[in-house]
């Protein structure tokens, strides 16, 4: 790799000739660590205009460099950084600025210290990762992404790379959510009714900051998505958790008085409970009665392999009450970052307002990408191997739990990617899940979905999503054995 010649500056207050200014100024690259072995220097032309000085002097400092084995010279190739030149000190590089400002004071408002639980980066080098939300390689489609990323790139769809949509969408994008995907939901929504989001965490961050104020109230699930709680809570609204229990959010349990409900009524997260047709129609009938707006999370609506998942709640809005919040990230791959919200037109009117002050629109790569992906029939035959491979492992998963006698608290009953457990009172899974770490097993304690200062200690989540079948067996064998150790302790 080549250093490009717009990284290289002359100290003005160093001291000394051009030609040792020069020296330092390399070797204080090396030995910095931005300049790695191998990486090739500009020639001496380059630099010597760039900098503004002779090309012997910038060659005198190459051949010294070389000397004392910092560079190292290829025929006709020019200079490298040499293999053998000084290795980068193992402590921090010392900086020429001082941060003398009191950051307590300055920062305004403060996002960090919240619920959302940091996940291993490295989590696909654990032997029986049973975590939730990540792709599994074996199942992706990588030829027909590909192939869906090189026709978004050719020469036919360049404005649809390259344009600045300002705050609009791919138009192929929001016609294929229009017609095939929000139709299989029970919606119909006009393409001005449609917004394209980073993924369904930047949907729902976009809807709190239109409907919420420090004056108004919001519902939300307990226990709940925790990234949508540290939304709230970043929004200063008031928060008003309710209790779930065995059919999701119960409509008789809400407050008299709410501005918006936050609810995932399909598949609720995370104890997959599906709220019933009779409850979703009271949720709809209360939240009429007290004016308020839902806002409808249908997160993971598409692993449906047990049964046909039943209608979205907004399917069943007739008055524009429900808000749609919608997401491929979850069923192609998360990092992809591509969600929808569906709601009335002067609300998507104000979101596209806020989305264009603060991102524009996603790539328009991507949703091209994705619109082909999506339209050449790609999407379906990744959601039905998804779907087959999901139910075997959930079956291997139900057994496994059932020989080792542990607590199932909630499962997803038209499919999902995940089981909700339950632990024996006083075993705190983040423990657990730290003490399994170390025995390459990857759980998700349970704690960061509550809300309150003092949150249920005993769930965790399983995900069967990006662990093959043979290893759940030998995984929840370790599981329930260290559980057991627990127990004992305890």
């Amino acid at each position: 790799m080549a250093i490009s010649v717009e990284t290289f500056f002359l100290d003005p207050d160093a001291q000394g000739t051009l030609q040792a200014r020069i020296q330092q100024m390399i070797a204080q690259g090396i030995l910095s660590g931005r300049f790695r072995k191998g990486e090739k220097l500009p020639s001496s032309r380059k630099l010597a205009e760039h900098l503004g000085v002779s090309r012997i002097t910038v060659t005198l400092a190459y051949t010294e460099l070389q000397a004392n084995d910092y560079l190292a010279a290829r025929d006709r190739s020019g200079y490298y950084v040499s293999e053998n030149a000084p290795e980068p000190p193992g402590f921090t590089a010392h900086q020429p600025r001082h941060d003398t400002i009191d950051w307590s004071r300055a920062i305004g408002r403060r996002f960090t210290g919240g619920d959302t639980p940091k996940k291993p980066q490295d989590w696909s080098s654990y032997r029986y990762p049973f975590i939730y939300g990540q792709a599994d390689p074996s199942l992706f489609d990588h030829a027909n992404w590909r192939h869906c990323a090189l026709q978004a790139l050719g020469q036919k769809d360049f404005r649809a790379m390259t344009t600045d949509y300002y705050d609009q969408d791919d138009p192929q994008l929001i016609e294929f959510i229009a017609r095939h995907t929000l139709p299989r939901r029970g919606i119909l929504a006009q393409p001005d009714e449609i917004l394209v989001t980073m993924g369904a965490q930047n949907a729902l961050w976009l809807t709190a900051q239109v409907l919420l104020t420090q004056r108004r109230t919001g519902v939300i699930e307990d226990p709940c998505y925790h990234a949508l709680r540290d939304i709230l809570t970043q929004s200063r609204c008031h928060l008003t958790p309710v209790q779930v229990d065995q059919d999701g959010l119960p409509p008789d349990k809400l407050p008299d008085r709410a501005d918006v409900i936050f609810t995932t009524p399909s598949h609720q997260s995370p104890t997959n409970a599906t709220m019933p047709l009779e409850r979703r129609k009271a949720l709809l009938t209360k939240a009429a009665d007290m004016d308020a707006l839902i806002v409808e999370d249908d997160y993971e609506f598409e692993i449906s392999f047990l049964r046909a998942p039943l209608p979205a709640l907004k399917s069943l809005d007739t008055d524009g009450r429900v808000i749609y919040v919608g997401s491929f990230s979850k069923s192609i791959f998360p990092g992809l970052r591509l969600g929808y919200l569906v709601g009335s037109k002067p609300f998507i009117r104000e979101v596209r307002a806020l989305r264009a002050s603060v991102l524009r629109h996603p790539p328009g790569h991507i949703q091209r990408t994705a619109a082909y992906f999506l339209s050449l029939g790609h999407y379906d035959s990744l959601i039905r191997r998804m779907g087959q491979v999901f139910a075997e492992r959930r079956n291997v998963m139900e057994d496994a739990l059932s020989q080792h006698g542990l607590g199932v608290a909630g499962r997803g009953v038209f499919g999902g990617s995940s089981i909700w457990m339950r632990a024996p009172k006083g075993v705190d899974t983040a423990q657990l899940e730290f003490n399994l770490r170390a025995k390459g097993v990857l759980i998700e304690a349970g704690h960061p979905f509550f809300h309150g200062p003092e949150p249920r200690r005993n769930y965790y989540r399983l995900a069967y999503s990006s662990i093959p079948s043979e290893r759940i067996l030998p995984g929840v064998k370790i599981l329930a054995a260290e559980l057991g150790q627990l127990l004992k302790q305890g």
